[in-house]
């Protein structure tokens, strides 16, 4: 296949070896003379191991090319990748500007082309700016229609900096957003050879993912160095406690826990977090993501008060409020506290949970219903059936199996908000997902 590559960064200079080493002939576009001399000379332009090499050898082989002809490229070629920088903006935000240059070029020459061309966007970028940005310029420029005319693909990568070769012949995953099929399949045929699953999946998918991978690794680099800062304050070595944290694949490095949902509860979590950041306080160490994780559970929380409030209706019933399902601990339950907001704002309130059953509770659970929470007991009903006669709006609170049919027995006059994605329910004019 004919290639075109904008941008001779580390993104781009990595795609332009890597497809003509399998086999496409492929043309690199950028304005700085360095890195086409460089490229047109066999050399990389960016310190990468392998690079090197398979720049050499394929710009001897004539399968690899670079040019400051923008015009020629997207002419001679079937598919153009945008792989320039997004860097950010002194308010943090996304920085379009090579973005918004390279698509009026393309869109330009997309013009003059009788043949259907595929521009795909692999450079990061926000939700929305395909569609929102990138998709006007190019049907502005070119006359055309984006995903009739022409085709249009995100295709997030997932390189990292001295491993990028390797990394793009052993991808964990590849991704493609597309809005039309056809463009999907043309570009995934690029990839038909590497390991890992092939995703195709929406535009605005394509381009969260990014960072969803971004964040999280800031994320798990943040809370290692954190708890690392805590351990030697307190003797410990901080790697041996890492290395046994991730014997745990079940749990810690897994993908459980991260399916979006309603915020976490029980009898550990809070309490703990609540003890680690008191006692790193007391040796001064200061960690503020851990710092972080309770009032960011605490406004999660507030979500859901929020969306019940904001239907304007006053009887609302709640099924399952133990702080998952499959138990009946109610200790620290963030339900509980969405229960108690409510009755505050004087709303007429039933509940049921299979699991909490005043009659049978034992021990701490039942202290803490008679003796913290006395007036949720006089709101339990005995039945799914009870609280779907008595409300108006109906909150999922946990992933009970009994409430899977809840949204689509609701009422049409019935708003239903679920806070743990029971199932598969069509988002419609009645049911309302807190992250979803």
């Amino acid at each position: 296949m004919r290639i075109s590559i904008f941008g001779l960064g580390y993104v781009g200079s990595v795609a332009a070896a890597c497809l003509a080493e399998d086999g496409h002939t492929v043309v690199g576009v950028d304005l700085e003379a360095a890195k086409i001399e460089a490229i047109n000379a066999g050399r990389s332009p960016i310190i990468e191991k392998d690079l090197d090499t398979l720049i050499e050898k394929n710009v001897k082989a004539g399968r690899l090319s670079a040019t400051n002809d923008a015009r020629s490229a997207v002419m001679n070629s079937d598919i153009s990748f945008i792989c320039v920088a997004t860097p950010s903006q002194a308010n943090g935000n996304l920085g379009t500007a090579f973005l918004h240059r390279i698509a009026e070029q393309i869109g330009g020459y997309i013009r003059e082309k009788k043949e259907k061309h595929i521009v795909v966007l692999r450079s990061t970028v926000l939700p929305g700016t395909l569609r929102g940005l990138i998709i006007p310029i190019l049907e502005e420029h070119s006359g055309k229609k984006a995903g009739v005319d022409f085709g249009v693909c995100n295709n997030p990568e997932f390189l990292r900096e001295s491993t990028a070769v390797y990394d793009y012949y052993n991808p964990p995953k590849t991704v493609l957003g597309s809005v039309d099929e056809a463009s999907a399949k043309t570009v995934a045929s690029l990839y038909e050879k590497l390991p890992g699953e092939l995703i195709i999946t929406s535009v605005e998918t394509a381009e969260l993912v990014k960072y969803a991978d971004n964040a999280w690794h800031a994320v798990k680099v943040t809370f290692a160095n954190e708890i690392g800062a805590f351990a030697k304050a307190c003797g410990v070595d901080s790697h041996r406690v890492m290395d046994i944290f991730c014997k745990d694949t079940k749990l810690n490095l897994s993908p459980y826990y991260l399916k979006p949902g309603y915020a976490f509860g029980g009898s550990c979590l809070p309490k703990d977090v609540r003890a680690l950041n008191y006692a790193a306080k007391s040796r001064d160490v200061e960690v503020p993501l851990l710092a972080s994780l309770l009032p960011s559970n605490t406004i999660h929380t507030q979500r859901g008060v929020d969306m019940v409030l904001q239907t304007g209706k006053t009887k609302v019933g709640i099924l399952g409020f133990s702080f998952k399902a499959g138990t009946d601990d109610l200790r620290e339950s963030p339900l509980v506290t969405l229960i108690e907001a409510l009755l505050g704002k004087g709303i007429d309130l039933k509940l049921f949970d299979k699991n909490v059953k005043l009659a049978s509770l034992v021990g701490a659970n039942k202290n803490y219903i008679v003796n913290r929470i006395p007036h949720i007991s006089r709101l339990m009903l005995e039945s799914v059936d009870a609280v779907l006669a008595h409300a108006d709006v109906i909150v999922i609170g946990n992933g009970d199996a009994a409430f899977r049919d809840v949204p689509k027995r609701a009422r049409p006059d019935q708003t239903v908000i679920d806070l743990v994605r029971v199932g598969d329910a069509a988002s419609s004019g009645n049911y309302q997902g807190i992250c979803w």
